[in-house]
């Protein structure tokens, strides 16, 4: 019995022999064997699966393609595919794909190019630069050429599962960038297909998700980097000297002070510097199609941040208040807002706001700068097949991420001493300092010298492996529940 298709249509017996050339059929056998591990004649999906990375298909992608590729090349459904199957599909396959290559390459000559390639994302609504475009055709490119054979764009696609061009170009693009979490003053970029099917908010919230349990996790350590920014350590001795004061005057909840403020800030964080990054670099690029340059990103993401942290700074005041705040003090968020705006006026919730917007700055482009050089670093030594895994990304960003909150440390340290301000009273006063951040400054280095400037880092270091590590669990459980794929 011939086999149908879901609408009942007869389809041809799997059959290769007539008109196929020796070198085409030699090729074909030779792939199949190297999926067939088994050598039993038959290739199975768990067989595809464990042989697709080897075909260039990204880890995340390879059992969901190796599941679509049997289920359309298995004619007569027995759930694992013959050589005659494998052939006739891939046959099949590798005709629609050269219609592909077609579109793309514009002049006929049997070669795709650069310019052709950002013409053809251009025309399906994509904007990218040459330079990504460059990167893309290495991808493929394995000759050296700098232009994309129809072989070299046959090998590449032949396990994708369809030949839809806008999929295509999806994949493409996506398997080369995997950018996650560059800085926190530059968003994460999303492609007009992210926008337009939704999946840049499953990304926003996905991140979310995981700053809650990150932020709640690691709230201790934030806790006494507060207080040793206030007070120094000299007050206590010893980081551990500090959490037994905060244990004694609250008990164990009391570790967890400012929490609830510090993780309810994250969506109109994220929400508000994303819009603004959006818009910003609607205005830098004008307009033309192209993608901005690192410098141009970090130009916008700095604006956005600014923009971000103004709107909401006065939950971050709430939040160093409450961090500081004795047992009984405050019944609450609202009760303490009110108990602040009537003793010190209104513009106590914008106190320490200038040297926190100055902190952008030098954190936004050392973040970027050093991310971006490791990142170079590691593509220069491996080849154009490899990419870098999500933990080594992890890994630059967390390097680069210490090294941001290096040379910003001394702007926040200021900060927080602004917006702790009468709060220094309840908590153990100090000699009085002038509410300026000049004053600050100078008065730190008058009493504690440079070192003065970083007191309170070390904790706000010990956060940064445990806060990485479960934001990076967490992130990746909820992307598998949002359906999102990696960028």
């Amino acid at each position: 019995m011939r086999a149908s298709n879901s609408a009942g249509e007869i389809l041809p017996t799997p059959h290769y022999s007539y008109e196929l050339p020796s070198e085409d059929e030699e090729r074909f056998e030779q792939i199949f064997r190297q999926l067939d591990v088994n050598g039993d004649g038959r290739i199975d999906i768990a067989e595809l699966s464990a042989s697709l990375h080897k075909h260039g298909v990204p880890d995340n992608l390879k059992d969901s393609y190796a599941t679509k590729f049997i289920q359309q090349s298995d004619l007569n459904q027995s759930g694992d595919v013959s050589l005659a199957e494998f052939i006739y599909y891939v046959r099949e396959h590798e005709k629609k794909l050269n219609l592909v290559f077609a579109n793309f390459d514009t002049d006929r000559d049997g070669r795709i190019k650069v310019d052709e390639i950002v013409v053809a994302f251009r025309d399906l609504g994509v904007s990218i630069s040459h330079a990504e475009a460059l990167q893309l055709l290495k991808r493929i490119d394995k000759d050296g050429t700098l232009e994309i054979s129809f072989n070299e764009w046959r090998d590449y696609f032949l396990f994708h599962p369809t030949t839809d061009m806008r999929e295509i170009i999806k994949y493409w693009r996506h398997s080369t960038y995997i950018d996650v979490g560059e800085s926190i003053a530059v968003p994460d970029d999303f492609t007009v297909q992210e926008m337009v099917t939704g999946m840049w908010w499953r990304h926003l919230v996905a991140g979310g998700l995981a700053g809650v349990v990150s932020r709640t996790a690691t709230a201790p350590l934030d806790r006494i980097k507060v207080f040793l920014q206030v007070h120094g350590i000299g007050k206590f001795g010893s980081l551990a000297s500090c959490a037994r004061h905060m244990l004694h005057e609250g008990g164990v909840r009391s570790l967890w002070r400012g929490n609830f403020i510090n993780v309810m800030k994250i969506a109109p964080e994220s929400a508000i510097k994303f819009m603004a990054y959006e818009q910003l670099k609607q205005y830098i690029r004008g307009d033309s199609t192209r993608d901005l340059s690192m410098y141009e990103r970090f130009a916008a993401g700095s604006f956005a941040g600014c923009i971000s942290q103004t709107l909401i700074y006065p939950l971050e005041v709430l939040k160093t208040r409450l961090s500081l705040r004795t047992t009984g003090q405050y019944r609450g968020i609202a009760d303490a807002a009110r108990k602040m705006y009537g003793r010190e006026g209104f513009q106590v919730f914008f106190r320490g706001y200038l040297p926190n917007l100055l902190g952008i700055i030098p954190y936004a482009g050392i973040d970027l700068a050093i991310y971006e050089t490791l990142k170079k670093s590691w593509l220069r030594n491996h080849s154009q097949s490899d990419k870098p895994s999500v933990l080594i990304l992890l890994s630059c960003g967390t390097v680069s991420s210490t090294c941001g909150q290096i040379s910003s440390y001394p702007l926040a340290l200021v900060r927080t001493r602004l917006q702790a301000a009468i709060a220094l009273e309840t908590v153990g006063g100090g000699p009085p300092t002038p509410l300026t951040m000049t004053g600050v400054f100078r008065t730190i280095i008058a009493t504690e010298g440079i070192v003065g400037l970083y007191r309170g880092i070390t904790p706000n270091f010990m956060k940064v492996a445990p806060a990485v590590s479960i934001s990076y669990v967490v992130y990746e459980h909820c992307r598998q529940a949002l359906g999102v794929t990696m960028t």
